[in-house]
């Protein structure tokens, strides 16, 4: 990536760039926040019966001209769909009537807007059913998603501002996903299953994990959290869905890519539910639903040769693919083997603090001296990036520990001699949490969230987590329950988004990931004390102060992206005609392009739907067996006059080698807009051509 010339493009590499992001109500609906649940219900050899429903819904956002999220490259912007990016939820009520919302989202991360969206519009529906406690929304955190769906500059910058539409999609498609889940209750049960996966991570920063003590390394031989955990869903007899817990950066796809993802993650989804389950997202139907959350990933990368898309092979789609179903595999191994049943009520405890201003007592800091937290601040580690997985800026390097001046001088931010001491040993490159504006650049007041579901517990946290970070709060919590620490799992990109979480030891080293831990060196500290506090109101049965509420940033939103002006088609042309045909026939194995006449794909986002269809003729008709949630085919934007409006899209079908052999053709649906902004939808098709 080139060093920064600009003072947007400087801001924007320094935040933008460098980041990287089942509740419960504890009461029923009608009882006040915070009063205790329900003893717990009685308890059969297959556990509780609980009620659980699922449901999936579309999330993709804007799919070309658009920045993407997570690697802030400038040359990064959405070209199409290789595969949509969808929402998975999970509702699960106790006897009692409590209940929790569990929600994983194929995004970067859950910024507090979305979560601040997402619960406006289900008090709309729902009332006070599901609310602030009783709902926990994460992310996978691909790396290939539209991005400017954040009210933080410091997130939107590499896409040129808020987005609304891509935020109106995630938002939008997150509700319909729980509504589903709602609508889908029923008697079940749940059970528990782990396992371990040692081929698809790698420490990525195995110098800041060496300096851990060696208790903490004990527990991690090989430098990696191997572990999966797995929820199964059964609806009476029948299995309904399942969440897989497993810690790797969803970074198989690099800056390289523009097409919409969902990556490794989004693959090991799609290998369940639509090669193994046969769900097709496109029919009214309710199917499998497998959702494959992170946990505390900060330092795990799947790109196993430490060097972005290498690992195992050198192809970063391939890698997608293998990473994606080791992944799938051995969850599917644990869940169908899932003997341990989940028994007992559910319940939740949910705190915002202000995470700029803790004091931390003794107790949790490694010297056992009371120390604060920090006003949020970047470091300049930040700006190497994670050369294993994202780009690095020439200059700068991991371990940087003095200060760069030559950056802040376009910025125009001097940090204060205190915040220098705080944050030390930090090189301090942008105090975020100084930043004077309408709309702040970070954020410093975060949701922190503990659910229980019988004896298994989420600590969910609105970051990325180191491995032993997560570690030590899971000892942490686990004594404060009182419970096995195999029943504490960390849930990282939960609820918002800040950024990373390292041990003091690891931010002492200050490689990228301390670089990119806000709050100075006793951030995890903090995080211990203020779970631990959750935890032990948990465990009591006691309610909470809810803490000071984030502020709504929605009114001072701005984009510098410009909208679609108009469409037009060649001369001679119309929306939908056929640009390039597919040849005559096609061999198993081989590949189908063709190209239309279309317009731009921010027209119409097509959410719960798809830009292009592979069919296949059967009786005389003409049926949908592939459309671009699928793996096997990508939808790409072309851009081909900026003046006239002229574009064209391109459709690729690699033919898997189990296809059918038959008679197919290949349909693209798109929307024009005309000078005036009126929107109209067309729709062609190629004519027909046989795989053999």
């Amino acid at each position: 990536m080139r060093s920064p010339t600009t003072r947007a493009r400087a801001v924007s590499l320094l935040l933008a760039g460098a980041l990287g992001a089942l509740t419960l109500s504890a009461v029923p609906a009608a009882s006040p926040a915070g009063a205790a649940t329900a003893a717990a219900p009685a308890a059969t050899a297959d556990g509780t019966t609980y009620l659980v429903g699922r449901g999936i819904a579309d999330v993709t956002g804007e799919a070309a001209e658009v920045g993407m999220m997570g690697y802030s490259s400038f040359d990064q912007k959405a070209t199409g769909i290789h595969q949509r990016q969808r929402s998975r939820a999970f509702v699960v009520a106790d006897p009692g009537g409590n209940r929790v919302v569990y929600v994983n989202a194929d995004l970067g991360m859950i910024f507090q807007s979305v979560r601040q969206g997402v619960l406006a519009e289900l008090g709309r529906r729902y009332g006070t059913l599901y609310g602030e406690r009783n709902v926990l929304l994460s992310a996978t955190h691909t790396h290939a998603g539209s991005g400017g769906h954040s009210h933080h500059i410091a997130y939107n910058l590499a896409s040129l501002g808020f987005q609304k539409d891509t935020y109106r999609a995630i938002v939008d498609g997150i509700v319909e996903s729980v509504a589903k889940a709602h609508d889908d209750l029923k008697p079940g049960t749940i059970s528990l299953g782990r396992g371990e996966l040692t081929n698809a991570s790698v420490n990525r920063s195995k110098a800041a994990f060496d300096r851990n003590p060696a208790a903490d390394r004990a527990a991690f031989p090989g430098g990696i959290d191997p572990s999966m955990t797995v929820l199964r869903f059964r609806q009476g007899g029948e299995d309904v869905g399942a969440i897989s817990w497993f810690a790797t950066h969803n970074t198989s796809l690099t800056n390289r890519n523009t097409l919409l993802s969902p990556d490794n993650k989004g693959y090991a989804s799609y290998a369940w539910e639509h090669d193994d389950k046969g769900v097709r997202y496109l029919d009214d139907a309710k199917g499998f639903v497998a959702a494959f959350p992170n946990t505390n990933a900060g330092d795990m990368s799947p790109n196993l040769n430490l060097r972005p898309g290498s690992g195992p092979t050198e192809d970063e789609f391939e890698n997608t693919r293998i990473i994606g179903d080791r992944q799938y595999a051995r969850a599917k191994e644990i869940h169908d083997r899932a003997a341990v049943p989940v028994t007992g009520g559910v319940d939740a405890r949910l705190r915002y603090v202000d995470m700029e201003q803790v004091t931390v007592g003794g107790r949790f800091t490694p010297d056992g001296r009371e120390h604060r937290t920090c006003p949020a601040m970047v470091g300049a580690s930040t700006l190497a990036g994670s050369v294993e997985d994202g780009p690095a800026i020439p200059g700068f390097t991991e371990g940087m520990n003095s200060p760069v001046a030559k950056l802040l001088e376009p910025l125009r931010i001097e940090p204060p001699e205190w915040l220098v001491g705080c944050q030390y040993p930090k090189a301090n490159l942008v105090p975020t949490g100084l930043v004077s504006s309408v709309v702040p650049a970070t954020p410093s007041v975060l949701p922190l969230q503990i659910v229980r579901i019988g004896q298994f517990h989420l600590v969910a946290g609105p970051a990325e987590y180191t491995i032993v970070s997560g570690l030590r709060i899971r000892r942490t919590v686990a004594a404060e329950l009182g419970v096995p620490l195999e029943n504490v799992l960390m849930q990282g990109y939960a609820n918002a988004y800040s950024q990373y979480v390292t041990t003091p030891e690891e931010y002492d080293l200050q490689q990228y990931e301390g670089g990119s831990t806000l709050y100075g060196r006793h951030t995890l500290p903090a995080y211990q004390q203020e779970f631990a506090s959750l935890a032990a109101a948990l465990r009591d049965g006691t309610p909470v102060d809810h803490g000071p509420l984030p502020a709504d940033h929605s009114a001072g939103q701005i984009t510098l992206q410009t909208g679609v002006v108009m469409d037009n088609p060649p001369a001679g042309r119309s929306f939908g005609d056929v640009l390039t045909a597919p040849a005559p026939s096609y061999a198993r194995g081989s590949a189908v392009t063709a190209e239309f006449v279309t317009g731009h794909p921010k027209n119409n986002l097509r959410r719960g739907g798809t830009f292009l269809e592979v069919q296949r003729q059967v009786d005389g008709r003409w049926v949908r067996v592939l459309d671009d949630g699928d793996w096997d085919t990508t939808y790409r934007w072309v851009r081909l006059n900026g003046v006239l409006g002229t574009s064209k899209a391109v459709l690729t079908w690699r033919i898997a080698p189990g296809t059918a052999p038959g008679t197919y053709r290949i349909v693209h649906h798109g929307d024009g807009r005309s000078l005036l902004g009126r929107v109209t939808a067309f729709s062609g098709a190629t004519g027909p051509f046989t795989v053999r």
